[in-house]
């Protein structure tokens, strides 16, 4: 059994060495929407894979950061990063290419270490993210898989949110707490009815 969390945001970034020269050559901005796919091998006490609810704290945080933010890759001039730097408060600079395929296996990367980092408190199975489907328009998406993650080859830390994105966060050690692989506790729940 599969579920499925919608999230949107808009941003901007370009994509370098792609076939399109506008896609290439010229910041340009997408109203992207994320599905997160989970599974499970059994439900949890309220009968659910993975109550929705949870996904609105670190996965929401997560995909909202890149709202009116700009993406940057890191292999840009150092000149370009400063002048977008200065210009706007809130960017990532990303160790991949802001892609569609790049953002699905990012995604796709950071969620699943966010799910393998959590402590579920309500009867929750082998909770696992199955894929992270990244539609950048109307007509296109990318997904990424499980078997896609021997694809990533950089580390949390390479992914860096400016200060202007941080400090919007509500829990402001979230990031940190990830890298260092923290456990996240969800509140225990005591079954009403069994």
């Amino acid at each position: 059994m599969i579920i499925r969390k919608l999230y949107k945001f808009e941003g901007a970034h370009i994509v370098r060495d792609c076939s399109s020269e506008r896609c290439s050559k010229s910041v340009h901005g997408h109203s992207y929407i994320v599905e997160v796919f989970l599974t499970s091998d059994k439900l949890d006490n309220g009968n659910m894979i993975m109550d929705f609810g949870l996904m609105k704290g670190n996965i929401n945080t997560l995909i909202d950061s890149f709202d009116h933010a700009l993406s940057i890759w890191n292999k840009e001039s150092l000149s370009y990063k400063d002048d977008q730097k200065q210009w706007s408060d809130r960017y990532i600079i990303m160790p991949v290419s802001p892609s569609a395929e790049q953002y699905s296996l990012m995604f796709l990367f950071i969620i699943d270490k966010i799910i393998k980092n959590t402590v579920f408190n309500n009867g929750e199975g082998k909770v696992e993210v199955h894929s992270v489907r990244v539609h950048e328009t109307t007509t296109g998406y990318a997904e990424a898989f499980q078997e896609d993650l021997k694809w990533v080859n950089y580390d949390l830390e390479d992914i860096i949110f400016s200060d202007g994105i941080k400090e919007e966060w509500k829990d402001q050690l979230w990031w940190k707490n990830l890298q260092k692989e923290i456990k996240f506790v969800n509140p225990v729940m005591t079954p009403k009815y069994s």
